[in-house]
């Protein structure tokens, strides 16, 4: 019934869209020829997206929603237009500013100025409606296809690596084809690639040749395209796969590092650039307050306001969004999933929190599995209870559930007893209190929590690849003995130390009791869900199905571990520099703010102790010579309050800013803000 019902809204979906492509199908016509440059580019970057539309279709419902945004803001602009200038809002006395002689000409200039000015809003406001709906539809296709074409260059390395143990464990050139397109769980878009070449020649009788020329020329990535058509002339002259593939990885590996290299240099100038950006708020605030208290000056307290409310966190945003654009997530999720009928590992991806696991693939089917499951369930409640630490460090997100209403009851019971100002003024008179109140407990009550269990999370997953390499290495040797790849397992089990090692022991004994050894590969990855560490598996899991004899296959998977710790290494030491950049930065205002606070302000507000009156400027003798008084108006609680916020948005920003440089990941930059916002908080009740 749900099927049904979603698969009827799709179609109506689809079919309302089909509408306005049809409908706005004529003015495609005249305003795109056949042989235009932008429809074949369009098209072109459909097929790169993997987006089913027919370029015509496509452009035509581009066209519709243009016209229909353009439409919405023209009427808009007409009503904004007769607002301002009809109702004179906007005096329009004088448009063209030359002198007319012709009385005849200057009255019918003033009776057609007005419905002039408001058409032409209208048009202007019409043209970027226009604009906006065509173009955003348009600018789709190239989006996504710039975004496969990323994840594809990311994966191609580790793709080539994978490609050359099959060759190398024995798999001809077929083979090696549908095991790669069967790989999407953990080559993603590359995969997709193959999986289009697969297709092609088992259900459209085109022979496999023509299928790689073909997405050669159709794929996004620049660099699969070449590899793909180098691949051709290999498969066309009878070439030896095995060599040109290991050639390729070798050349891809080198890429890699160069890439990564050029990425680094990036991030090095961006880290000069947000030196300079996040300085610039900090003088605009010291010209401000300067100005403020100059007699003549006429600035008001809500530029201050927008310095530090708005400029600062919007330069912080824009900076994460600008390193975003160079630095990227790894892609995957690092789970794969079982080829067998072993439900249980399939799946290991979609449990949630409420799922109970194996039991859940056989509820409904003999009541005894409903009894299971409510066993299971109270079960799983027990444990979570008993030890909620582990539970909590498999789900770090989940500590918000309590942290976040929490920190609502404290502020809540806070300002219910009085401790915490509830105006504006009383934030004023005791700004550095009234900040931790209603800041600093709910950001140390939220992110200390999801800080340790996120750190505890990622580093009890991570320490099983950190003797990845060297214990492939001994695998390999192991298996050049003549042991199965199991018994490899065993031994280096029992000759080596670590977190590895106990999950081979592991995979060793559920292989005793019964089950396959893919299925144990597959649910060891399944419990750390690494992506780095998903490859590595999936070439091992794939080249044993095809032999035991796979020392070859194990040391290529050893080499290309070996190449992400030297690319991984190589990105933290550089990376530390970027951070200690961000952190001398932040260093740096809180000094010159500290600094401004202490030994300019409360020196001006001694020497104006009625904060307000009139001083003579320079005493009695001066202002006998020159009579001149100057009026000093310091309000040193309202500029200690903003001052603190200031540095507290800027530490919050530079932390999160310097844990995405680091680990790609905002959640990495939770310890880095808690410690910044700490060092701003005690250097403010010194100085505040």
């Amino acid at each position: 019934m749900s099927l049904e019902v979603g698969d009827s809204t799709g179609s109506g979906m689809a079919t309302g869209s089909d509408v306005l492509g049809e409908t706005f199908y004529p003015l495609y016509e005249r305003l795109f020829s056949e042989d235009s440059e932008f429809v074949g580019d369009v098209e072109r970057k459909l097929a790169q997206a993997r987006m089913t539309d027919t370029v015509e279709l496509y452009l035509s419902r581009a066209l519709g929603i243009g016209f229909i945004s353009g439409l919405l803001l023209w009427l808009l602009g007409l009503l904004l237009g007769y607002a301002i200038f009809a109702t004179g809002l906007v005096a329009v006395d004088t448009l063209v500013g030359m002198p007319l002689q012709n009385q005849e000409l200057i009255d019918l200039i003033e009776t057609l100025k007005i419905p002039a000015l408001v058409l032409v809003t209208g048009m202007v406001f019409g043209a970027i409606g226009f604009a906006v709906g065509f173009g955003t539809l348009v600018a789709v296709p190239y989006s996504r296809a710039s975004a496969r074409k990323r994840e594809i260059n990311m994966l191609l390395t580790d793709s080539v690596s994978f490609m050359y143990a099959l060759a190398v464990g024995g798999l001809n050139q077929l083979e090696i084809l549908e095991a790669m397109a069967n790989a999407e769980d953990t080559y993603g878009e590359v995969s997709r690639e193959f999986q289009s070449i697969v297709q092609e020649t088992e259900y459209f009788d085109v022979d496999y040749r023509t299928a790689i020329r073909k997405q050669a020329i159709e794929t996004p990535s620049d660099e699969l395209s070449q590899f793909l058509t180098d691949m051709l002339s290999i498969v066309n002259s009878g070439g030896d796969m095995e060599s040109f593939l290991q050639d390729k990885k070798e050349k891809h590996m080198r890429t890699a590092k160069q890439q990564q290299e050029t990425t680094l240099e990036t991030l090095e100038l961006f880290g000069e650039m947000y030196m300079t950006l996040s300085l610039f708020p900090l003088l605009l605030i010291i010209l401000m307050v300067i100005m403020k208290i100059m007699p003549d000056a006429s600035i008001s307290n809500m530029m201050l306001y927008m310095t530090v409310y708005a400029l600062i966190p919007l330069t912080g945003i824009g900076f994460i969004v600008l390193v975003s654009t160079v630095k990227h997530d790894e892609p995957g999720d690092g789970y794969l999933t079982s080829g067998g009928d072993d439900r249980r590992i399939q799946s290991a991806q979609n449990s949630g929190l409420l799922d109970l696991g194996l039991v859940e693939q056989f509820t409904g089917e003999h009541s005894i599995f409903d009894r299971i499951k409510n066993r299971e369930g109270t079960y799983e409640t027990i444990q979570v209870l008993r030890r909620p630490h582990v539970f909590f460090r498999e789900n770090p997100l989940l500590t918000l559930a309590l942290t976040v209403p929490a920190a609502f009851v404290v502020v809540a019971t806070a300002m219910a007893n009085g401790s915490a100002p509830t105006s504006w003024d009383g934030l004023v008179d005791n700004p550095v209190w009234g900040t931790f109140i209603y800041l600093y407990v709910p950001v140390y009550m939220t992110m200390i929590p999801l800080a340790i269990f996120r750190e505890w999370n990622v580093r009890s997953r991570k320490k099983v690849i950190s003797t990845l390499s060297e214990d492939l290495r001994k695998l390999s040797s192991a298996n050049d003995t003549g042991m199965t790849l199991l018994e490899s397992l065993k031994a280096v089990a029992e000759t080596t130390n670590g977190k590895l090692a106990r999950e081979f022991e592991m995979m060793h004994t559920k292989v005793n009791y019964g089950m396959s050894l893919t299925e144990a590969l597959t649910e060891f990855n399944n419990k750390y869900h690494i992506p780095r560490l998903a490859r590595t598996v999936k070439l091992i899991s794939k080249a044993q199905e095809a032999s035991n004899e796979i020392s070859d296959v194990l040391r290529t998977a050893a080499t290309a571990s070996e190449n992400h710790d030297d690319v991984e290494r190589e990105r933290k030491s550089r990376t530390m520099m970027q951070v200690v950049i961000i952190v001398m930065t932040f260093v740096t205002m809180l000094a010159v703010m500290a600094i401004l606070k202490t030994q300019f302000l409360d020196t001006m507000a001694q020497l104006n102790p009625g904060n307000g009156a009139d001083i003579e400027a320079g005493g009695g003798a001066g202002g006998a010579a020159g009579g001149s008084s100057m009026a000093l108006d310091i309000d040193t609680n309202l500029f200690s309050m903003l001052f603190f916020h200031a540095v507290t948005l800027q530490g919050l920003l530079a932390g999160f800013i310097s844990g995405y440089i680091r680990d790609a990941d905002l959640l990495s930059g939770l310890k880095y803000a808690i410690a910044l916002v700490t060092v701003a908080l005690v250097v403010w009740i010194m100085v505040g």
